[in-house]
């Protein structure tokens, strides 16, 4: 990945990413080619030196039977939104400003493991569900569904877990742009309030603490 150094995170942040994503893109290079997978992760950070991410995918998706050739890739998103340079104070001055796309993004690298083990994807499915219904105010148990139908779910899904070895980030926050120009995104995001625009903005404050008003 190209990553100037503005653009590189801290390690902290990198972690945050990895533990608090959505659902992110398992790539492997198999003999039939690249595939590709979305899938929602939880990061284990205690698996291996440097921890592992664990998901689960449909047994009828081939995409866990091919045999990956090297590293699996796991392409993790953060919040992303078009920049326009009209939020650009220095555009009034000299309109030598263009567009951008400020984003978070991370891909991480390991060794791809299939779990077809039905006691280990449904410790999995519980720890994601358990994250991603957390902040509801009446949080949804897998214990609800009746047990022989969670059993079914089971053997419809296997296991996938990437055991990482390395992990590349760029964080491209308005790193690069004077303060005023800075201040005029986060303004300009706060105002627009499309998807992400708010975690972004967020994103671009906490990653300028120095040219951002808080």
């Amino acid at each position: 990945m190209y990553v100037p150094k503005h653009f590189a995170p801290e390690e902290a942040a990198v972690l945050d990413l990895l533990a608090n994503h959505g659902a992110a893109d398992l790539v492997t290079a198999t003999p039939r080619g690249l595939l590709a997978t979305l899938l929602p992760f939880e990061y284990d950070p205690d698996s291996g030196e440097l921890g592992s991410l664990l998901g689960h995918m449909a047994r009828a998706n081939d995409h866990w039977r091919e045999p990956a050739q090297g590293e699996a890739m796991v392409i993790v998103r953060g919040p992303e939104a078009y920049i326009t340079p009209s939020w650009y104070a220095t555009k009034a001055e000299n309109h030598r400003v263009v567009p951008t796309w400020n984003y978070v993004v991370a891909h991480v690298y390991g060794q791809l493991v299939v779990h077809d083990d039905p006691a280990w994807v449904e410790a999995q499915m519980r720890r994601l569900t358990d994250r991603h219904e957390s902040g509801n105010a009446e949080p949804w148990s897998v214990d609800e569904a009746p047990a022989k139908y969670v059993e079914g779910r089971l053997r419809a899904v296997v296991g996938v877990e990437v055991l990482i070895s390395r992990v590349e980030a760029k964080f491209k926050l308005s790193q690069n742009q004077p303060r005023r120009n800075v201040e005029g995104v986060v303004a300009g995001l706060g105002a627009r309030d499309r998807d992400h625009d708010a975690a972004l903005a967020a994103a671009v404050r906490a990653h300028n603490p120095d040219r951002a008003a808080p």
